[in-house]
């Protein structure tokens, strides 16, 4: 009986200790889910603004789906390396390059083109060193998107990729620096020269 005890009370010990290391390990703070929000909500409704109400008459396309990928990365997790301007900016660019050409050099075997897209973005992110993961989703849509995505060919990469990409960017520049507490790009010298000029 006595082993039993023992093992329940180490058991409930070690329960309280893991929901403290994680709950601790993942918790933010007010502030910082405060302007999360904002900074998500207002980059996709400016996105989302210029799709409804300038794009209709062009049959354009502005609002893709890795954006909000990318929107928690720049907005959420503003100090990961994955989410500064290099790899943001860089990462969406090269993974619509090859998600396009992908689509237009390979057969339409889905089981292929949607790997090979995925899995290319990837190695090539990896060597330019622009490694951020909506990338691959940026490459996927590429490939398996709607007709009005894949009949755009090579201007997908400039839109919606580098106008939803440099909306949201901006976006990122604004409101991850209007407090002390957060700043972006990680770079000081980058946001030093951001924060004078404001």
């Amino acid at each position: 009986m006595k082993n039993k005890e023992k093992l329940a009370t180490k058991t409930k010990r070690n329960l309280r200790i893991t929901r403290y290391v994680i709950y601790k390990e993942t918790s933010v703070d007010k502030r910082e889910q405060f302007w999360s929000f904002i900074g998500a909500f207002v980059g996709i409704a400016l996105i989302a603004f210029f799709q409804s109400y300038q794009l209709p008459r062009l049959e354009n396309v502005l609002l893709i789906g890795s954006f909000g990928a990318a929107s928690v990365l720049i907005f959420g997790a503003v100090q990961s390396p994955l989410a500064q301007p290099r790899n943001f900016i860089g990462g969406q660019i090269i993974s619509a390059i090859i998600g396009v050409t992908v689509y237009k050099f390979v057969p339409d075997i889905i089981w292929l083109t949607a790997p090979l897209a995925v899995a290319l973005s990837i190695i090539v992110m990896q060597v330019t060193r622009t490694l951020h993961p909506p990338g691959g989703a940026t490459a996927l849509i590429a490939v398996i998107g709607t007709e009005r995505i894949t009949d755009l060919g090579y201007v997908y990469v400039l839109s919606p990729v580098l106008t939803g990409t440099l909306i949201l960017f901006v976006t990122a520049l604004v409101f991850n620096n209007m407090t002390k507490y957060r700043s972006y790009p990680t770079s000081k010298r980058w946001t030093r020269s951001f924060r004078s000029n404001s």
